[in-house]
């Protein structure tokens, strides 16, 4: 029987998961989006406790955002599926729900408004062109203001000759991906 690549990644990863609680695995991913976001030069807090529904706040331009991390594993077909909390967020809880697709180690970063009334997500990091992919490391909408944003929650400054440290899927001066080359052996 034969097995794609991406789906032995996500039984290993499964696997290297397994032992630790949900609660060890959710603080792991949150020590990651913490090296990720200052590394890439955002000014990151984490407030004290765990009663918010947010887990860290992220200074931006005029405001701070506050963001709820998550993450999955769980693959079904070309799918990564995450369940959310009931009640599910809301504006007025948080700003951004970043959540990392750890067998491909992809993140999202996608504004409350998109998934306000979802309680769960469908995330395929595979094909370009799937609902979620335009918030696929869209790291650069932590760098705008609510009123800087265009269409859909894209920023304007994303798409212009502004210099940024990072840059969301959707922007045109963003690098291409590498293309791994198949072996010809």
């Amino acid at each position: 029987m034969h097995t794609d690549r991406s789906e032995d990644e996500s039984r290993k990863q499964q696997q290297r998961v397994r032992g630790r609680t949900a609660k060890q695995r959710g603080e792991a991913i949150e020590a990651e989006f913490l090296a990720v976001a200052a590394g890439l030069g955002f000014k990151v807090s984490k407030p004290w406790g765990d009663s918010e529904r947010y887990d860290f706040l992220i200074e931006g331009k005029e405001i701070f955002w506050r963001v709820q991390v998550k993450h999955t594993t769980c693959r079904r077909g070309d799918a990564y599926f995450l369940s959310l909390s009931e009640p599910c967020y809301t504006a007025q809880e948080i700003d951004f729900l970043v959540v990392y697709v750890a067998p491909v180690k992809v993140w999202y970063v996608i504004p409350i408004a998109v998934v306000e009334s979802h309680q769960s997500l469908g995330l395929r990091p595979d094909l370009r062109e799937s609902k979620f992919d335009r918030y696929r490391d869209a790291w650069c909408l932590f760098t705008c203001t609510l009123k800087a944003r265009g269409w859909n929650n894209i920023p304007v400054v994303c798409r212009g000759g502004r210099d940024l440290s990072s840059r969301c899927a959707v922007c045109p001066r963003r690098p291409a991906p590498e293309v791994d080359e198949p072996d010809s052996g």
